[in-house]
């Protein structure tokens, strides 16, 4: 069977924020993303999809999961709690989630990150 390659985590940072864009991780890459996610010093993460995998998993990890009902909330309140901190977010393609981004924090990419976006093609 052919392996799937997917994107590698993108770190944003804007300002005193950091955010980690991912591709929504599955049981079987898990452990993988657990191990990003500690590496990048992930508290959170933002899911933007339907669940792929097993939240209590992740939870286990002292990794917060939400939803992004919650998201503009816990962003304003993980800046003002914990500066610096990052916030993981995914969603099943990985760049779905960049224009959600980009439509509610104007300037959260620079001009490179945003020039691959708009010339980014599924």
């Amino acid at each position: 069977m052919a392996q799937i390659n997917h994107p590698v985590p993108v770190e944003v940072t804007y300002k005193n924020m950091r955010f980690l864009i991912t591709h929504s991780p599955t049981n079987v890459t898990l452990n993988k993303f657990i191990e990003e996610f500690k590496k990048y010093g992930v508290t959170t993460i933002v899911r933007v999809c339907e669940a792929t995998y097993d939240t209590a998993l992740v939870e286990k990890e002292g990794i917060h999961v939400q939803i992004v009902d919650d998201w503009l909330s816990l962003v304003k309140i993980k800046i003002r709690e914990e500066p610096g901190c990052c916030i993981a977010v995914h969603c099943v393609v990985g760049l779905g989630i960049a224009p959600f981004i980009r439509q509610k924090w104007c300037g959260a990419f620079n001009s490179k990150q945003l020039l691959y976006l708009e010339k980014y093609r599924p």
